[in-house]
């Protein structure tokens, strides 16, 4: 699944255009490097990030197209904030 839809399914970022520009302006990180939109996530992904000052580090635990709003949290888990 592409970095961009992940981080909209997950409801990490809540719009999927959001998360594109995210992506294109480097905010976020995949396994400390920067990633693009396209990248395509994998479980175990280490996910970067940066809220302003503030970065926030999520795994990848499952991966799935569509996830109810109650379910969306079991697709990651927070590492470090």
């Amino acid at each position: 699944m592409r970095l961009d839809k992940f981080l909209k399914v997950s409801r990490i970022i809540k719009r999927r255009t959001v998360a594109n520009e995210a992506c294109d302006s480097e905010h976020i990180e995949v396994n400390g490097k920067t990633a693009k939109a396209s990248y395509a996530v994998k479980e175990g992904d280490i996910i970067a990030v940066k809220y302003g000052e503030k970065t926030v580090r999520f795994r990848v635990l499952d991966i799935k197209e569509h996830v109810g709003k109650s379910d969306a949290a079991q697709l990651y888990e927070v590492v470090a904030d």
